[in-house]
């Protein structure tokens, strides 16, 4: 074996032993973590933040089903700390109230912060996995989740008024597969909570972060507290940004695409729906932060 082979092999090994360490100190979510008191009991002063500091404003809440089990698929903004997660769930609970069963996906590292993580947990946050995902449908439950992940979330911050799940489909298979409809949920405002310069993939492939914390970028931003943000391991303090949401009408994909599941149609179809919404969104913030 040659000297490359060599150095190659063992990186392989201490990546993969790396990522075997990360993951069986990532706490799994269970479903049944969900409060329903304690949502009740923290969404009033929860709600009362949102409005004051980012000035949240939520649209079309009327057309989101009354009952039954759902797919609620948004686009991701704000880095790590990502304020219109928080809009968006506290406005859905809002409207249909704490005992109604409502989960959000969220990436395992986020789950793996001890406070914040224990928290979310306890408003219905899981780790993001099919399964997880799947069984909470199979229940009725309403299922937050945002395709573009980290890959959005971390986009540059002039690239905010754009819809970028970087082709990924699994959420439609999801939705086809349980026989929910999508609602299509669209936000603006959260990206500008932090400057994002890049989203750092290729510093991420480098690293091989993907194969050991399941990241694809590393992002670098100027952000609160630590001006030059690297990572944003340790998360910022978002600026206060003006967060509007819009929750847009349901899609049948069965009715709206036929009997057999074209994937490459229905994620045309759902994304280009969002991406036009978005585009009147951001049509009309005249200012940066101010909205």
């Amino acid at each position: 074996m040659s000297v490359f082979g060599l150095v190659t092999g063992t990186v392989d090994q201490a990546t993969d032993w790396v990522a075997q360490q990360v993951k069986a100190r990532i706490p799994s979510a269970d479903p049944a973590d969900r409060d329903p008191e304690f949502i009740g009991d923290t969404m009033g002063l929860g709600w009362l933040f949102a409005r004051l500091y980012f000035r949240a404003e939520v649209r079309g809440l009327e057309r989101i089903p009354e009952e039954g089990p759902m797919l609620l698929v948004a686009n991701h903004s704000g880095g790590n700390v990502s304020p219109e997660v928080m809009v968006t769930t506290l406005a859905f609970v809002r409207r249909f109230g704490p005992q109604r069963p409502f989960f959000q996906l969220a990436h395992d590292m986020v789950m793996a912060y001890p406070v914040i993580g224990s928290l979310l947990r306890r408003f219905g946050t899981v780790n993001a996995d099919a399964a997880n995902a799947a069984r909470a449908l199979r229940d009725g439950a309403a299922v937050l989740v945002y395709p573009g992940g980290d890959w959005e979330v971390h986009r540059p911050t002039w690239e905010e008024d754009r819809i970028d799940f970087a082709g990924r489909t699994g959420f439609l298979r999801l939705a086809w597969d349980e026989r929910v409809p999508i609602v299509p949920v669209v936000n603006i405002g959260a990206q500008q909570s932090q400057l994002v310069l890049t989203r750092g993939d290729r510093i991420a492939r480098l690293l091989r972060l993907d194969r050991m914390l399941r990241l694809k970028v590393f992002p670098i931003s100027l952000a609160l507290p630590w001006g030059l943000d690297v990572g944003d391991l340790a998360g910022h303090l978002p600026l206060p940004s003006k967060i509007t949401v819009e929750f847009l009408d349901p899609i049948d994909l069965r009715a709206a695409l036929g009997p057999e599941l074209d994937l490459e149609q229905a994620y045309q179809f759902v994304t280009g729906t969002m991406q036009r919404a978005l585009t009147k969104l951001d049509d009309e913030r005249t200012l940066p932060i101010v909205g």
